[in-house]
């Protein structure tokens, strides 16, 4: 299996977002906060982003993330940049939504997108 590289994940995140830049004049509010979307997809050992990242998620645990991803990237970062919290959002979103759509290596880019650390150094608020 062929594996995403990162210019296949940020590809697919300009998409995105250039996609839904030009489906609303607005920028739409989440319906959940990060802290649901961490509790609910990627807190623990036995989360859903550790079962899909060992392989062992199903459609529907793909189409969860996906929803999950969407959600996170609408809401805002507890510090740092917005342009660097889109960016991480974003490739995540895409890495979820290329599991849903069967992309050949998507689990390999789902698994370097899901970086928790990455992300919650710059970007988790105290």
């Amino acid at each position: 299996m062929k594996s995403l590289t990162s210019s296949h994940v940020a590809l697919a995140a300009a998409l995105i977002a250039a996609v839904s830049g030009c489906t609303s004049t607005s920028h739409p509010k989440a319906s959940l906060s990060i802290e649901q979307i961490m509790e609910d997809g990627f807190k623990g050992k036995e989360s859903l982003s550790a079962r899909i990242s060992k392989g062992q998620g199903n459609e529907a645990d793909f189409k969860k993330m996906a929803m999950l991803t969407k959600e996170l990237a609408l809401n805002k970062p507890g510090k740092g940049d917005l342009a660097s919290w889109t960016e991480k959002t974003r490739a995540l979103q895409a890495a979820a939504e290329s599991l849903v759509a069967g992309t050949p290596g998507a689990l390999d880019g789902f698994k370097s997108a899901a970086n928790c650390k990455a992300c919650h150094s710059v970007h988790k608020g105290d």
